[in-house]
């Protein structure tokens, strides 16, 4: 029964008894997603593949870098300067530390003095009552005790009664000058060398 109708007749209406649009439409949204996948891996693919190369060449310089810096390290040289530096350090400290004995010293040194500037000035220039003797003074005599209270003795020569000869004494450094003056030289030179020495 079947044979006696015409084979393309009935091919025709089996196939239209299929409902394939739907699949057609599935195969064709899958076959647009894995196009669009694939491109995306690619791009995907090619940037990090220029991150890598980045990131190689990157380790290559720090590589070579690090290997400069070794060959030209010396574990010698670097201690020595290490122990030179600490060296310097302690000396620095040490010197800050004189120093600030030095300056604590001055300072006393500098009050002492003003109240010795003070008691000259009550008294005057011309000169005034010294109150444990009751004498007077003059201006060489009140000179000469500015001269002892900084450490200088002034001494008279026996002929001619001029000043010619300085002892300076330092009791900090423990020092004793004796200067022969000069009548030829200024008294500014003196001056300058007197403080100098003190």
């Amino acid at each position: 029964m079947l044979l006696d109708e015409d084979p393309a007749a009935l091919i025709s209406q089996c196939t239209s008894n299929f409902k394939f649009a739907s699949d057609h439409s599935s195969l064709l949204r899958i076959s647009d997603s894995l196009s669009t996948l694939t491109q995306f891996r690619t791009t995907h693919l090619s940037t990090l593949s220029t991150t890598l190369s980045k990131l190689s060449r990157t380790h290559q310089t720090l590589s070579s870098h690090h290997a400069h810096t070794l060959s030209h390290h010396n574990p010698t040289t670097h201690a020595s300067d290490i122990l030179r530096l600490d060296t310097e350090k302690f000396k620095i400290a040490k010197q800050a530390s004189d120093l600030e004995v030095e300056g604590e010293r001055l300072q006393g040194e500098v009050g002492r003095l003003g109240v010795v500037l003070q008691e000259l000035e009550d008294e005057g220039v011309e000169g005034g009552v010294e109150r444990e003797r009751g004498a007077e003074e003059d201006a060489t005599v009140l000179k000469l005790k500015v001269y002892r209270t900084l450490g200088i003795d002034v001494e008279a020569d026996v002929t001619t009664g001029q000043y010619n000869k300085a002892v300076i004494r330092n009791a900090a450094k423990g020092d004793v000058h004796v200067v022969n003056i000069d009548p030829k030289l200024s008294r500014y030179f003196y001056t300058n060398y007197f403080w100098r020495t003190i």
